[in-house]
């Protein structure tokens, strides 16, 4: 490597490479990192094709610096902006037997209907 790099440094870089499993992006003349798949932006990621572009400029974050190895992991991901948790509704929460209590005679009202019918055939019988 041919600068120092630090994790939480954020960068700019050019992707040179695209695999299934994430994009290779060039730091430097001599360094390259990985963006994971997992950390391309929120959401899931089916094709790393969908979001990036061989020599696309992107500005990175470092998270992982292994000199020994001559890795760095690389994020776009933690540069975006984090969406929102969809709402629940404010409406407390009823428990199991409140809810069958609400819709307890629906499956039956047809059984009391056919009940008659059934008393009249076997009356016949």
């Amino acid at each position: 490597m041919a600068k120092n790099y630090k994790v939480g440094d954020v960068v700019a870089g050019r992707v040179t490479g695209i695999q299934p499993y994430g994009a290779f992006v060039s730091l430097d003349e001599n360094t390259q990192g990985l963006v994971h798949i997992s950390e391309i932006t929120y959401g899931y990621v089916k094709e790393v094709s969908e979001f990036l572009t061989i020599g696309q400029e992107v500005e990175v974050k470092i998270l992982e610096v292994d000199d020994g190895a001559g890795k760095i992991s690389l994020s776009i991901r933690e540069l975006q902006e984090k969406p929102s948790a969809p709402k629940k509704e404010d409406k407390p929460r009823k428990t199991l037997q409140d809810r069958v209590d609400e819709h307890d005679d629906e499956g039956f009202n047809t059984l009391k209907e056919k009940l008659a019918d059934w008393i009249k055939q076997s009356i016949r019988y």
